[in-house]
């Protein structure tokens, strides 16, 4: 499936981003003029079942066809969130961009121990002021409506799908381009386990303190500060 995508900036150097579950383009905001202003044109995708991307059937290994059908190939950056981490994870090899940060990577969907539920971000569907509250006290008006409409643009079957894919573990066997892997502190979904075998296999692991797991969104100037040297 080829995906909807949003592009800013031109030049040679290219960067592509990858969201998580329930967001779209619409959540690297605060990160696109950032890479603009490094002289970088950035590549922002939606991916299926995401903001003006189709639908369609659900599974990891869809969303890294559909950005292998969608990217540019040898990107200077690549950047996915969460699921979007995953997803770029089984792209790399074949997508092959120069460095790759993966944000809280979801490669274990249920979490270290499996009991975590995708189907469960249905509720912040059902209920959209649940995820209102989790947002940045400071935000304005206008990003706050980007978020809900996200929201109220995402398939949450996509959710329901990936609860099949809970228990798999999709943790790459090592990093076949220089790779970082970026962890909130505490974090659901990376743990101090899981840190040291990354490392091991070749990663770069670096820590954000007191934040959440959309470390980009809700701590940002932390974020960037944890990007130094890759972006």
């Amino acid at each position: 499936m080829r995906l909807h995508t949003r592009e800013w900036g031109t030049g040679d150097r290219v960067a592509v981003l990858v969201h998580g579950l329930m967001a779209d383009h619409r959540t690297w905001q605060e990160l696109v003029p950032v890479l603009t202003g490094r002289g970088y044109r950035v590549v922002a995708v939606d991916l299926r079942g995401h903001g003006g991307s189709a639908r369609g059937a659900y599974a990891p290994h869809l969303f890294a066809e559909d950005l292998l059908e969608t990217l540019p190939r040898g990107p200077e950056l690549a950047l996915g969130h969460s699921l979007g981490a995953l997803a770029l994870a089984l792209a790399v090899p074949e997508l092959r961009p120069q460095r790759a940060v993966y944000s809280e990577p979801a490669w274990r969907l249920g979490g270290p121990d499996g009991t975590l539920d995708p189907a469960a971000f249905t509720l912040f569907k059902r209920a959209p002021r649940l995820l209102i509250r989790s947002l940045r006290p400071e935000w304005g008006e206008r990003q706050v409506a980007a978020e809900l409409a996200a929201l109220h643009d995402w398939d949450e079957r996509s959710a329901l799908a990936l609860s099949a894919y809970r228990a798999t573990d999709h943790t790459p066997e090592q990093a076949v381009v220089r790779s970082l892997v970026q962890a909130a502190e505490p974090s659901t979904l990376v743990s101090g386990a899981m840190r040291a075998e990354l490392t091991r296999r070749g990663f770069e692991v670096r820590t954000v303190p007191d934040a959440t797991h959309a470390i980009h969104r809700d701590s940002f100037d932390a974020f960037l500060t944890s990007l130094s040297g890759w972006l």
